[in-house]
């Protein structure tokens, strides 16, 4: 199976990107983003784009799933800057990827209450995203997880998550005992990602308890 991975420089794509090179049955990884890892691998090549909403130079064709974990914090941002990044990126990468791979999967991280009619910025921003990304050919499936455990080295690029995580990290077992169906992984966000692509799901709108019965 041949993969793209956008936003492998954050923590949910960083976790994502691990599930694929550790999985035997991935055989090509292409990242895309603004900027190098600076990470080998024999299976992963990097396509470098300083502009991520002109894409013209990736050549999509010929892979199986895109794993779409690219995005920012709303905090601070006016609509218009958060949509260019959240909704302008994503319609960049996801039109002519399934111009390329019609009967492909494309995985979208998107965020618990998420809605196109809602009050919140983001939310509205997210919900239009994810409605155009199911109108598309391709099988698309949205990832809504609430609170994410980083595993593996996975770290948020956000200094405020940092910060939170960093003390709500000893507390991650008795919150997924309490809360199991609102926690997951990045470990298990990439091998839900990985199973969608392969044998899809029930459902294409996915919260935690769905996210983690994936396997």
């Amino acid at each position: 199976m041949k993969v793209i991975v956008f936003g492998a420089s954050g923590m949910v794509g960083y976790g994502v990107l691990r599930e694929c090179l550790v999985d035997p049955l991935v055989t090509e990884v292409m990242v895309v983003g603004r900027r190098a890892l600076g990470r080998q691998h024999e299976k992963l090549t990097e396509s470098v784009q300083p502009d991520m909403s002109d894409l013209s130079t990736v050549d999509f064709a010929g892979y199986d799933a895109c794993f779409f974990c690219l995005g920012v914090s709303s905090t601070g941002m006016t609509e218009a800057a958060y949509r260019h990044i959240t909704y302008d990126f994503t319609m960049a990468a996801a039109k002519p990827f399934a111009e390329a791979n019609p009967d492909s999967t494309f995985t979208y991280v998107s965020g618990m209450g998420t809605n196109a009619n809602g009050r919140q910025m983001w939310a509205r921003v997210k919900g239009k995203t994810e409605n155009d990304l199911l109108a598309m050919p391709f099988k698309a499936y949205m990832f809504r997880p609430g609170y994410i455990q980083p595993m593996y080295g996975a770290t948020s690029r956000t200094a405020l998550y940092r910060i939170a995580l960093t003390f709500v990290a000893p507390l991650f077992p008795l919150i997924r005992r309490l809360a199991p169906n609102a926690v997951t992984t990045t470990e298990q966000i990439g091998r839900a990602m990985l199973h969608v692509a392969r044998e899809g799901a029930p459902k294409q709108i996915l919260d935690p308890k769905d996210i983690n019965a994936l396997r």
